[in-house]
């Protein structure tokens, strides 16, 4: 369990309020002379007292805490005792709470209606508090702490025989398996438990018991590590050569090329985002945006379109043709039916490039993410392909359900009814661009002249062969830092283990890391020289290592692989997934100005696979996946090289450059 982060943050809860209401008692000390005054100024008194001996125990426990490294826990060995401390003043913390309920609520008591108004205030504070603080302990203690370590010991003892190691790593395995199942349920209760949703849950369960289950990290640890990567990384750019080139371009691929993909890029992109409905329409347009929709809010459009879902006051459909600039008449099915491997798209007619497409939202629920998270691989055959053809699990389901639709229900053919010479494009964003490029994947035999625009699609989606095939149909287009094109079980597991690494290898204790890393997120400058040897420390000192980094710890003395020692660890456990399609990567060519204010000016390249084959620790890894940055991008690049075609569409639908 993160104790330290829990601690902290209750500790400066607890000294305001320790603070505030000592104030309050010095204000009212003499309005007590009242019936029933007596008791609530011993409430008042026993309760400053007791949050006196708890702010106590937390200093102790902060102070503590602050010892040593986060390898090295050999100073910190007291602190389960001062847990238990803390602990134990919980119960008369309760009991008093229950106390003073008890007694505001009693209508013996007639004193002052202000002093009665603020010890009411004390009690509602004291069960707030208490109520996050067992939720806190219900979410992120680890029951398998104890169970951890047993089962590394057993590991090691080679005395054991076959069938009793097989049967303790079951048994450890089923165990952390559920307790992530439950951590799961409990997280999306709002959600139905149909049988899809169950055994999403398991399969989500199951992938983050083998990914976590060899670390003993808390998330104080882990923003350590990415801080201390962070910093790593940047001192690996400012060594390179500022002429050497990190994309390398396809031989297939021209500048010419480049430019009609970017400028069809930018028009399509239009669409994907669209597809997101009036949440990001009015993210986009915070002050506009609501004012734009009203009016097509209150428009019952259903039963003139092939409408399904829950969009009954019509505000995603007003967004969709405010952010597209189509006539009502131009779609032919919408869909914003949302569950578990189940997406909203819809299909319309773009006239300008005379084109039937189909875009796919992206991620945008907890049904969403859910299907994010099923990232184990699912056969996906695909005829003329040689080699094995496997997809990332969620998003085939996904693609599998919106081909389903597409196929079975008709709506291609009433599409290709009312416009028969136009071309097949799919288009999608983020989640949407992974399952737009595995249903472009499917349609293929059936639309030779289909094609797909992936815009920052998930790194983990296609085997190397459908790879390969994707390349002729396929243009994924990547923006700066992007993190979820890198996101793959190979990569996760890769930053993994260069986390371990960086915190079992640095010798500064966890609060400098993390000071130093807020300062340097927030405010930049250089990177710190953090040492990450073992300094020739005695390694008897490392009394409990890292569950995943024994090896490395007893193997090496003083050794740390840097990022500029060669290529990602290798990842045994998980198959390795790539982009689909060939890959346009924009990165910032220079910035001027400060947040909306600023003025990006941005480049585009050719890249290939091998540009992501690592996570990218930065700020912007987040923001430089938002639909709104993608296609301000686009439209930047189009600017500058003064484009024609469709990247000349009206701009009446997405703002530029937000951050």
């Amino acid at each position: 369990m993160d104790v330290v982060t829990h601690v902290i943050t209750l500790y400066f809860l607890f000294f305001s309020r320790w603070v505030g209401m000592l104030v309050l008692y010095s204000i009212h000390k003499g309005h007590f002379d009242c019936a029933g005054g007596p008791l609530l100024q011993s409430y008042f008194i026993v309760l400053l007292v007791m949050l006196g001996a708890i702010i106590c125990s937390m200093s102790a426990i902060v102070y503590v805490s602050m010892q040593g490294t986060i390898s090295n826990p050999g100073p910190r060995k007291c602190m389960p005792k001062l847990v238990y401390i803390r602990m134990a003043l919980y119960l008369p913390e309760c009991a008093w709470a229950i106390m003073g309920a008890i007694w505001v609520s009693d209508n013996g008591v007639k004193c002052d209606k202000t002093l009665v108004h603020v010890i009411l205030l004390t009690v509602i504070a004291s069960w707030i508090i208490m109520l996050f603080t067992t939720i806190a302990v219900v979410f992120v203690f680890d029951p398998l702490g104890h169970k951890k370590a047993l089962y590394y010991e057993r590991e090691e003892d080679h005395n054991l025989e076959s069938s009793q190691s097989e049967q303790l790593i079951y048994n450890f395995k089923k165990t952390a398996t559920r307790v992530w199942e439950t951590r799961i349920r409990l997280l999306c209760c709002c959600i139905g438990r149909d049988n899809d949703n169950r055994v999403a849950f398991s399969s989500i369960a199951e992938l983050l018991t083998s990914y976590f289950a060899d670390t003993d990290l808390v998330p104080s640890d882990i923003a350590a590590g990415l801080t201390l990567l962070h910093q790593e990384q940047d001192k690996v750019d400012l060594s390179r050569d500022p002429d050497e080139v990190v994309s390398q371009s396809p031989s297939h691929s021209g500048v010419d090329d480049l430019d009609v993909e970017l400028d069809k890029a930018a028009h399509y992109m239009q669409f994907a985002a669209a597809a997101y409905g009036w949440p990001l329409y009015v993210y986009s347009n915070p002050l506009t945006g609501l004012c734009k929709l009203c009016g097509e809010c209150c428009q019952n459009r259903r039963a003139q379109h092939d409408i399904v879902g829950g969009d009954h006051l019509n505000c995603h459909f007003g967004s969709i043709l405010q952010t597209t600039g189509l006539q009502y008449r131009d779609f032919i099915h919408i869909s914003f039916h949302n569950r578990i491997y189940e997406i909203p798209f819809f299909v319309a007619l773009d006239h300008k490039t005379e084109t039937i497409l189909v875009a796919v939202r992206g991620t945008l629920s907890l049904e969403d993410v859910l299907t994010d998270l099923s990232a184990d691989c699912e056969n996906l055959h695909t005829d003329g392909v040689d080699g094995d053809c496997f997809s990332h699990k969620g998003i085939c389901q996904a693609a599998c359900y919106i081909y389903r639709r597409l196929i079975n229900d008709g709506i291609l053919n009433q599409a290709f009814t009312v416009a028969p010479e136009y071309k097949l494009v799919i288009v999608g964003h983020s989640l949407g661009a992974g399952t737009a490029a595995v249903l472009a994947v499917q349609l293929r035999s059936s639309f030779p002249t289909l094609k797909c625009y992936a815009f920052s699609p998930p790194g983990g989606l296609f085997s190397k062969a459908l790879a390969d095939y994707s390349k002729s149909f396929i243009i994924s287009i990547i923006v700066g830092k992007d993190l979820v094109p890198r996101l793959s079980l190979p990569n996760m597991d890769d930053l993994k283990n260069r986390i371990l690494r960086m915190v079992v290898n640095c010798n500064r204790p966890k609060y400098q890391i993390l000071l130093h890393g807020c300062w340097y997120e927030l405010f930049g400058g250089s990177p710190d020289d953090f040492p990450t040897e073992l300094d020739s420390r005695n390694m008897a000192s490392l009394t409990q290592p890292l569950l995943a980094e024994q090896t490395i710890m007893v193997q090496k003395s003083s050794s740390y692989s840097t990022l500029t020692d060669g290529c990602p660890l290798d990842s045994p456990r998980y198959p390795h997934l790539f982009l689909p399609g060939k890959v346009i990567h924009i990165t910032e060519d220079s910035r001027s100005g400060w947040l909306c204010l600023s003025d990006v000016k941005y480049r585009a390249q050719w890249s290939t696979e091998a540009s992501f084959s690592s996570i990218y620790i930065s700020p912007r890894m987040l923001t430089d996946h938002m639909p709104d940055i993608v296609l301000g991008a686009l439209r930047s690049l189009c600017q500058e090289r003064g484009g024609c075609g469709p990247c000349q569409t009206p701009q009446h639908d997405l703002p530029t450059n937000r951050f």
